[in-house]
């Protein structure tokens, strides 16, 4: 006759709260989605479609980003592609770097660089004008007024 054993308990009771590796994990995959939507998108719009590479230059990106769509597009794709090579490089830094301080150093210099760079990627999209007030009439682009 067989006897069937209790079923063992866990090593470790199960964690309470957010399990943000779980969450890590599902962004990943998210926003690999969204950023390849976006890239070719963005792709396709300034390489394939009018003139190609030829169009692009200053002009071309000053009428861009007096747009609210194109500076959203370039702001999902800015804030998606540096939260998800940040989140990639903290799983790196997690899977290799076995000392805890270490671990700890560059988990926060990988957040510090990804906040500095939203930052000012944002600040730059938000920002940007091509003719700007009280610039000298030489330093502006030919498309300018003269002001």
């Amino acid at each position: 006759m067989t006897t069937i054993e209790a079923p063992r308990t866990p090593a470790r009771p199960a964690r309470k709260g957010v399990n943000w590796e779980k969450w890590g994990w599902i962004y990943m995959r998210a926003s690999g989605v969204l950023l390849v939507i976006l890239i070719f998108g963005h792709l396709l719009i300034n390489l394939v479609l009018g003139d190609g590479v030829q169009q692009i230059d200053f002009a071309f990106v000053a009428g861009k980003y007096a747009t609210p769509f194109w500076q959203v597009w370039d702001l999902l794709m800015l804030w998606l592609a540096l939260i998800h090579g940040g989140n990639g490089m903290r799983t790196l830094v997690n899977d290799y770097a076995h000392n805890r301080t270490v671990n700890r150093i560059l988990k926060w210099a990988i957040a510090a660089a990804v906040v500095v760079l939203v930052l000012l990627g944002t600040l730059v999209i938000f920002t940007f004008d091509p003719c700007p007030v009280g610039a000298h009439a030489a330093d502006l682009p030919s498309f300018c007024p003269a002001k």
